[in-house]
């Protein structure tokens, strides 16, 4: 999570969609970095809202804008998969080896999902607290150019984005089947990501 103070906005660091090719970029701009726990680092709105929004608005903060991005469904499973194929979680738990994407996928579609599946949901992620607190600024992560013309205009900076937490290259096809299961099993993070259209 990144905080920049004077130009009053937040940017929510929704996991797997560029965020710490962000982080380096902004760093040297930002009031705040929160690196960090992951659980702080990935705060969703709910955590934003509970934790930091109080604290900036009692040291005068009335109102920050928040940003964040999200990433087409398939696309963000298929980095959350090649992310855990990488050799440092082999043997784990959480370790996709040895498991196709298909198979993922479906393990993400249960209701008790195993640890290797257990990402969350990008539409939680972002979900509006009842107290009004949401997303004021909601980008596609396939439309880099749009994020990086808001922030260099709202930062007044020139961004140069490094490629960083880059998975392995796997094959990310899902057949027919699964991804229809995929597609009705979790309609609110497709229905999310057209409302973006």
């Amino acid at each position: 999570m990144l905080v920049f103070w004077k130009q009053k906005l937040v940017f929510l660091a929704v996991p797997k969609t560029g965020t710490s090719a962000y982080e380096t970029a902004l760093t040297p701009h930002a009031s705040m970095v929160v690196s960090d726990p992951p659980e702080l680092k990935h705060a969703p709105v709910y955590r934003y809202n509970r934790f930091f929004r109080p604290m900036f608005e009692k040291v005068g903060a009335d109102h920050m804008d928040v940003m964040a991005v999200i990433r087409e469904p398939v696309s963000w499973l298929g980095s959350w998969y090649r992310y855990r194929q990488r050799p440092f979680l082999d043997g784990k738990r959480t370790s996709t080896k040895d498991i196709s994407f298909d198979d993922f996928v479906l393990a993400y579609c249960q209701g008790d999902k195993p640890p290797f599946a257990n990402v969350g949901a990008q539409s939680k992620f972002v979900e509006p607290r009842p107290n009004g607190t949401q997303v004021s600024h909601l980008f596609r992560y396939e439309d880099q150019g749009k994020i990086i013309d808001f922030l260099e205009d709202r930062l007044s900076v020139k961004l140069d984005l490094p490629r960083e937490n880059v998975s392995p290259k796997r094959d990310l096809e899902l057949s027919p089947e699964v991804e229809a299961k995929l597609r009705r099993k979790h309609a609110a993070e497709f229905d999310l990501w057209d409302s973006l259209g």
